[in-house]
């Protein structure tokens, strides 16, 4: 079998890419040691599968569907969580790996270890600090600052997790190991990944989200276990370019800090998981621990799906890997229970695999077949001690605050979650449930609409209404994300503004609305001015208007006069069509009831 060749490629520690024969990649991938049925990538959580399915029974047709997902977050920090290379999304290939990300010989995690004084028992902590830039061959002296302050597991990244942890109503670990997950493969060149697979840093949480049930889209709430959160390095990429018949190996991703969440199978179909996969990207935002950016691979969900007759056994799991999109989560969970179900009712057999989505076809396809089931021979992590957290009750007198991580202050750091937030807008501004979700669903929709809120009379109703249906409506047509429109908040206030006090028609602001979608840099008081939109105000030319519409159509005032009262909107709308939409409906009907009572 071919090896990976490493390349250098210019002086500062940049490495070139790699490349390793297609053939070898092939065969790493479906080893033949006698293994257990995990696949590479897969961590402790969700069902626990059978070797073989049931048949399908003739004329038994319910099927339920058990669905769980281990979502992995990409943690926001400057450096990666055992070196201090740089994180930055798109940067050159290879040009942010250290000797400990590449795995050279002889390279450890960047700590160090320090003898506790705090007890009778010769306890050895993980020093925590900031990382940022320094090799990890520096040796370390005791009492070095310039070591202590470099060398160091990522604080960062222990504190979003703990305060992921704390959102999701897990409990926390005072006390959390580090383990060795191996498989071989080219973008994971020390041939494990070091994770928490005992005792992970947070376990036995819950999520709460939100799931539209009838016609009117109500919606109902809903609560998914959550097994655990654990840290743990993230591969490198692998690039793989079918035209020349190699891969390419970027290790830039290589040691960058992920949060994985494994959430107990719970869920039931497509909708579900990607409602919860979005709510949990919103608490994510909302904590700051991660971007949770899907686009950028800073959220990948791997779903593990199976389907089985009610009040049978669990049936055999599939799982689909790397789904980095919410609405392609939804349709491969969909599309594989309906294929599963097909194949137990054709009288098949469902095969405990690997598989992707293709998002072209739209299906799931075989990625590795049963011979290359891993065992990741899972074992303590011997370079790393223990991560001990602490309490306000539990904080030794004398600790340096630098050197730990207190768990009830991170609790008192934790902003308003997405669900306080809702209930926050029902209360303040009567909006319906269902509104407050889409605020928030919307990336900066919430503070695109709190800011017109701040700066007009409005009444909230009718601005939400607005930003809801007209400039969101705006901004999917012409696929805009809120920080790129060229409407203000500043602008549509003012256009409400105009419209509350009566000196323009709704149809009037819809035509303004247009006029500032342009972008031309004019104000909405400005555009009704240079068009004219001003409702008319004088009330003796509104009569006449209504007089004409009137002698100009007497069989509609009959209609009217004998009883069918909506032939009055048939007059409304000749007025308003001869005062050029300039004229308030509500005034022009009280005229014509009026004039048609006399």
């Amino acid at each position: 079998m071919a090896a990976p060749l490493l390349r250098w490629g210019c002086p500062g520690r940049r490495w070139a890419l790699v490349w390793i024969d297609r053939g070898s990649r092939l065969r790493s991938r479906t080893p033949t040691l006698p293994t257990t049925e995990r696949t590479r990538g897969q961590s402790s959580g969700t069902q626990q599968p059978l070797h073989t399915a049931q048949k399908s029974r003739k004329g038994e047709h319910k099927w339920a569907a058990v669905v769980g997902l281990e979502i992995h977050a990409q943690i926001s920090s400057n450096s990666k969580l055992f070196s201090g290379s740089q994180v930055c999304f798109a940067a050159p290939p290879n040009s942010s790996v250290s000797f400990f990300d590449a795995s050279l010989p002889g390279t450890l995690p960047s700590l160090v270890t320090w003898p506790s004084c705090f007890g009778p028992m010769a306890v050895y902590h993980i020093i925590l600090g900031t990382s940022s830039r320094g090799s990890i061959f520096n040796s370390w002296q005791p009492g070095s600052e310039r070591e202590r302050k470099e060398e160091v597991l990522n604080r960062r990244c222990v504190e979003a997790a703990v305060m992921t942890g704390l959102a999701l109503n897990c409990h926390i670990n005072k006390k959390s190991l580090f383990d060795r997950k191996h498989y071989f493969y080219a973008d994971l060149p020390a041939g494990y990944q070091i994770t928490q697979q005992r005792l992970p840093i947070a376990a036995n949480g819950s999520l709460t989200y939100g799931v539209c049930i009838g016609k009117k889209q109500s919606q109902m709430a809903k609560t998914v276990r959550i097994k655990q959160i654990q840290l743990e390095q993230d591969s490198g990429k692998s690039l793989h370019d079918d035209l020349r018949s190699q891969t390419l190996i970027d290790l830039n991703r290589a040691g960058v800090g992920l949060l994985e969440v494994v959430l107990e199978p719970d869920l039931c179909c497509g909708e579900e998981a990607a409602t919860a996969v979005r709510e949990l990207q919103l608490i994510l935002q909302a904590l700051g621990t991660s971007q949770a950016n899907m686009a950028e691979g800073q959220l990948r969900v791997d779903a593990n799906i199976s389907v089985h007759h009610p009040g049978e056994t669990l049936g055999v799991r599939t799982e689909v890997k790397n789904l980095n999109s919410i609405r392609f989560l939804a349709k491969a969970i969909d599309y594989e229970i309906q294929r599963q179900i097909n194949e137990l009712e054709n009288g098949g057999e469902i095969l405990n695999e690997t598989r992707s989505f293709d998002s072209k076809l739209g299906c799931t396809v075989p990625m590795r077949d049963k011979e290359g089931k891993q065992d990741y021979r899972f074992m303590p992590e011997p370079n790393l001690p223990p991560l001990v957290l602490y309490n306000s009750t539990s904080l030794p007198a004398h600790a340096d605050i630098q050197q730990v991580v207190n768990i009830d202050q991170i609790r008192d750091m934790l902003p308003e979650l997405p669900s306080t937030t809702r209930e926050r807008l029902i209360q303040k501004y009567g909006i319906l449930p269902e509104h407050s979700f889409t605020l928030l669903n919307e990336v900066g929709l919430l503070e695109f609409f709190e800011n017109v809120i701040k700066e007009t009379r409005a009444e909230p109703k009718k601005v939400t209404n607005w930003v809801l249906n007209n400039f969101l409506g705006y901004l999917k047509q012409q696929h805009l994300a809120v920080s790129e429109s060229p409407v203000t908040p500043s602008a549509l206030a003012e256009l409400l503004n105009l419209l509350d006090s009566k000196t323009i028609s709704s149809s009037a602001a819809k035509q303004v609305f247009e006029e500032l979608w342009k972008g031309e840099g004019k104000t909405p008081a400005q555009i009704v001015s240079e068009q004219e939109l001003e409702l008319m105000q004088d009330q003796e030319a509104l009569e006449q208007l209504c007089h004409a519409a009137m002698e100009g159509h007497p069989q509609v005032v009959i209609d009217v006069k004998e009883g069918n009262p909506k032939a009055i909107n048939k007059l409304i709308g000749l007025v308003r069509k001869a005062s050029l939409s300039r004229a308030d409906p509500v005034l022009i009907k009280k005229i014509l009831e009026k004039k048609l009572s006399s």
